[in-house]
């Protein structure tokens, strides 16, 4: 019997979750290990650079939406693509070099936040969705829409690692 497409992209999203909590056990090969959650396997700068300028293939939004675990809107929101820009790209099968690295981004804190919590998928996520204190009451996947907020978001995390809940 031939395996379903959504059990085979639920197998793709638990290897790229389980690969990065090994890296999480074992230490990343790279910075940029976060791209793992976009099912990217070159942690090489030039490399990466390079993908961002081209414009990351649209399955790696997929591939995020995923591994999040958030409704595609929600998805979409983080990462600050519209709805319908998002269905073109979808089509052309490539996203814009913005709007790849806005997914690099959202990438990126999203690894921090699963740094945060050990791995532990939803406990990350129900972070990201929540109201923080620290963050003025802003639910840090809102704040993270921008590279300034984003920083913020990391920040906070950085801090909550050390103890500080300011």
């Amino acid at each position: 019997m031939p395996r379903s497409a959504t059990a085979t992209k639920a197998e793709e999203s638990n290897r790229d979750l389980d690969e990065f909590r090994l890296f999480l056990r074992r230490g990343a090969p790279s910075p940029h290990a976060y791209v793992i959650l976009l099912g990217l396997h070159s942690y090489d700068l030039p490399d990466l650079l390079r993908s961002v300028r081209k414009g990351l293939p649209y399955k790696a939004f997929e591939r995020f939406v995923r591994n999040l675990s958030l409704s595609p809107e929600e998805a979409m929101a983080f990462v600050d693509i519209p709805r319908r820009t998002a269905h073109r790209r979808k089509r052309e099968g490539r996203l814009q070099p913005d709007e790849s690295d806005r997914l690099l981004r959202a990438s990126r804190v999203f690894a921090r936040a699963l740094e945060l919590f050990d791995g532990d998928r939803d406990a990350a996520v129900e972070w990201l969705t929540a109201p923080i204190t620290a963050l003025g009451g802003a639910r840090p996947i809102e704040l993270a829409r921008t590279e300034v907020g984003a920083r913020e978001v990391e920040a906070t995390i950085g801090r909550i690692e050390d103890g500080v809940f300011s």
